[in-house]
């Protein structure tokens, strides 16, 4: 199955400021573990960033891909203004171009962008994978990031009614088709 990878609004504005996202730093690296992987099957590598009023206006430095991840000339770029990596971006039509049939879907945040592009991306008929430990969030008043996350990855595999399969897996077990 031709597959994809997704990352969701790893941007300076959302993972420097103290407090910094749960395990930021290995995130990172495993999103960076995946991108080359991706990258040496031949699979589409795709980083979304979030736009907005307030704090990651686009193209100002807050906006910007933390300098951590291993961006490369051939990536793709998305903006979005909404949780949904799909609505009123480009997303479908890179997709389609690249014949992708699977998303591998990271970044941040587990309980909003990540949860609503995995579950747009099983409406639009991908099967995804969500790499379990390369996405995250901040803590909150009412639950961890850990639990937060945690709650993802089990919650999320077990929506069928979309139709496509959507699975959590470590980012070390997830492999790319060429």
């Amino acid at each position: 199955m031709n597959s994809a990878l997704v990352v969701i609004d790893v941007q300076c504005g959302l993972f420097d400021p103290e407090p910094r996202p749960a395990d930021a730093d290995a995130v990172i690296g495993r999103i960076n573990q995946l991108a080359q992987r991706a990258r040496a099957a031949g699979a589409p590598v795709i980083f979304v960033q979030h736009e907005r009023a307030g704090g990651l206006e686009a193209d100002s430095p807050a906006w910007a891909l933390h300098p951590q991840l291993q961006v490369q000339p051939g990536d793709h770029h998305i903006r979005k203004t909404t949780p949904d990596a799909f609505l009123r971006t480009g997303l479908d039509e890179v997709l389609a171009f690249s014949g992708v049939e699977q998303l591998v879907i990271c970044g941040y945040a587990s309980e909003f962008c990540v949860d609503t592009t995995t579950r747009s991306a099983a409406a639009h008929g991908y099967a995804v994978i969500l790499a379990a430990d390369a996405h995250t969030t901040h803590d909150k008043p009412h639950a961890s990031a850990a639990l937060i996350r945690a709650h993802h990855n089990a919650t999320l595999p077990e929506i069928v009614s979309f139709g496509p399969q959507i699975r959590a897996l470590p980012a070390a077990e997830i492999a790319f088709s060429e």
